[in-house]
């Protein structure tokens, strides 16, 4: 299937309410509108296909850039072409939900995002930090550092409430994960949790949101939730 064939059958399964509402969430022209498993039996078909999906991302329009993240394939893909797909993500839905997403999947996934939230730039800042929530909700614990990932929740201890709003949504989301699906750290998260309290993310034109991983977890913990591990990152 070629880059043509594609970017028709996206935009027939375009609909105009998911269009908005991707846009209200910061994406911009040219978006189609595809709802994400309705992109599900054109994946079928192609399953991986790194040539078609560089093509896809490339093409700017956002259902093809998401879609390019499902057919992408992270173990041939270099820590250049995972830059060069963080420079086009342009709103958090791209960086954290495709790119990261995608980079979660290959060998280098730790050593990228390590330095992407060492980077001081707020989308790269949370696609590492989303790019963690990803390995740890589905690969096995003692494939971490346990002192790394400590010193991971020290570091948003101190810093969430003065990062930039994007990385504040994922650091708070880093903490929630911690302390559902990497035991070893469980108590320590919860501590982390409880020292960082509400966490306030600002929005452009729309009020504040206001985040509390310790409730989340606790609803987690309730429904029986702890340790859960994802079988697959990618849909």
């Amino acid at each position: 299937m070629d880059v043509e064939t594609v970017m028709q059958e996206l935009e027939v399964l375009g609909k105009e309410r998911s269009k908005k509402m991707y846009i209200s969430n910061g994406a911009h022209e040219p978006v189609f509108g595809v709802a994400t498993g309705a992109m599900k039996p054109i994946a079928k078909k192609i399953k991986r296909d790194q040539r078609l999906a560089e093509e896809l991302y490339a093409t700017g329009n956002y259902d093809a850039m998401y879609f390019a993240g499902i057919i992408a394939d992270p173990t041939v893909m270099t820590e250049p072409d995972f830059d060069r797909w963080m420079d086009g993500a342009y709103f958090y839905m791209l960086s954290d939900y495709v790119v990261a997403v995608t980079l979660s999947e290959s060998d280098i996934a730790q050593d990228v995002a390590d330095k992407w939230i060492a980077s001081g730039e707020e989308l790269r800042m949370s696609a590492g930090w989303s790019c963690y929530c990803w390995l740890l909700g589905n690969r096995k614990d003692h494939e971490f550092s346990e002192s790394k990932i400590s010193d991971m929740l020290d570091m948003v201890k101190n810093t969430i409430h003065d990062s930039p709003e994007r990385t504040k949504s994922a650091m708070n989301n880093f903490l929630y994960t911690v302390g559902i699906s990497y035991l070893p750290l469980h108590e320590k998260a919860i501590e982390t949790v409880k020292t960082v309290g509400t966490v306030e993310v600002k929005r452009d034109k729309k009020k504040s949101t206001f985040l509390n991983a310790y409730e989340s977890i606790q609803k987690e913990i309730d429904r029986g939730r702890l340790g859960f591990k994802r079988k697959y990152v990618r849909c």
